[in-house]
């Protein structure tokens, strides 16, 4: 099965089509006036879609188990053809198109399976997905133009070459996997005046001013008290998903400080000093928080 883990939870919406075609006109009279000898065709193919679609990743190997939160089964007749409209939605990590596209397939199945007594040259035509919605294909980041990035480790340790930095290169290695130019990238160590003043500088040429370390609870972490007076305008929303995907991983999570706002048209970011607490903040707002850029722009949401 595909890694997923990294991923967040979006709306995903999907709607498959399928075709059950029958011989004859007495045929669909029959399912219409529910005269077909083994029960209510609609409903019972319907009730078969329904545990189909749920049990999709039991029978389709590399399909994730996921909520099914929302499904619907709905029919119409074109002279002897039955069209199937299946429609699945969830909120999570992957889409649900296998999902209804399954399901749509087992409904034709039953309908088939039920028909077949009274009628011996049903056919089951097209199986489709129609549309789906959600996930990185529904929310585009084109941008208007290059965007360029500058990179700050923030730590005492790695300053004075006492340790080698990995969180940072895993914030350039998302940043560049996301078409963002690295124009600048330096370690400095945990001092106020100099965190604030970097930002001030960097703030006036770059897109994107992202730290790195001094987001926790020791006494040298003083990224936070660096940036927050410099910051015009908080961005509370990248700050809570930065935290919430965070926690959801690890439970440490909940210490970290993580700040995001604006100064001027430059968005800056402190993220966690931690390998994995800087690449699990990028995976929580990154691609998605670019959009930012067209909103600084004056484009609408």
């Amino acid at each position: 099965m595909v890694d997923i883990t990294h991923k967040i939870h979006t709306l995903r919406t999907a709607t498959a089509t399928a075709i059950v075609k029958v011989s004859k006109a007495e045929t669909i009279e029959a399912i219409q006036k529910n005269l077909v000898p083994k029960g209510n065709v609609f409903e019972m193919a319907k009730t078969a879609g329904l545990f189909a679609v749920k049990n999709t990743h039991t029978v389709i190997p590399d399909c994730h188990p996921l909520p099914i939160e929302f499904t619907s089964v709905n029919y119409n007749i074109e002279g002897l053809e039955i069209h199937i409209i299946f429609n699945v939605k969830t909120i999570y990590k992957t889409g649900v198109e296998v999902e209804a596209m399954h399901g749509a397939s087992v409904v034709a199945l039953t309908m088939y399976d039920m028909l077949k007594p009274i009628d011996k040259q049903i056919e089951i035509g097209t199986i489709k997905l129609v549309k789906k919605k959600g996930g990185k294909s529904s929310f585009p980041n084109k941008q208007i133009s290059t965007l360029n990035a500058s990179v700050i480790v923030c730590s005492d340790t790695i300053s004075e070459g006492k340790k080698e930095d990995f969180a940072g290169k895993a914030i350039i290695k998302k940043l560049e996997a996301n078409a963002v130019t690295i124009s600048n990238y330096e370690v400095i160590p945990d001092e106020v005046d100099l965190i604030r003043s970097k930002a001030l500088d960097l703030a006036e040429h770059h897109n994107l001013v992202i730290f790195t370390g001094g987001t926790g609870l020791s006494f040298r972490d003083v990224t936070p008290e660096a940036l927050e007076p410099i910051l015009e305008r908080r961005i509370p929303g990248i700050e809570e998903a930065i935290r919430s995907y965070g926690q959801n991983r690890m439970p440490y999570a909940m210490l970290s400080r993580s700040v995001a706002g604006t100064i001027g048209n430059c968005l800056v970011l402190a993220l966690p000093g931690s390998t994995n607490g800087a690449k699990e903040s990028m995976d929580a707002v990154f691609p998605h928080v670019l959009h930012v850029f067209k909103i600084l722009r004056g484009q609408q949401h």
